[in-house]
């Protein structure tokens, strides 16, 4: 027997249908491709918004007396990654981290 998916957020699910949508085969490629493009141009600011929500939600638990480890349990995110959230530390890949400051 294979291992279990576990099932996401059904609001999760319908942003990442939506994007599956985008890159349907049925649509001509100018078109796939195109609105593809107007989503990569949108991310970094959808993926900053959604940081800084998850961040407001992770310190609004805490606010409300939660433990950081409670937190975690909850969210099924790491205890030191919540940490680091709420902190405003972000998860930066390595090539990021060589390039000097612009």
């Amino acid at each position: 027997m294979g291992e279990e998916v576990p099932q996401l957020d059904e609001e999760v699910q319908r942003v990442l249908d939506a994007i599956d949508t985008l890159s349907a085969a049925d649509v001509p490629a100018a078109v796939r491709a195109k609105r593809l493009t107007e989503l990569l141009d949108a991310w970094p600011d959808a993926h900053s918004r959604v940081r800084a929500a998850r961040q407001a939600a992770m310190k609004e638990m805490q606010d409300d007396g939660k433990s950081l480890r409670k937190i975690s349990a909850e969210t099924g995110v790491s205890f030191g990654r919540v940490r680091e959230i709420i902190a405003g530390v972000t998860k930066r890949t390595k090539a990021q981290e060589e390039q000097p400051p612009a």
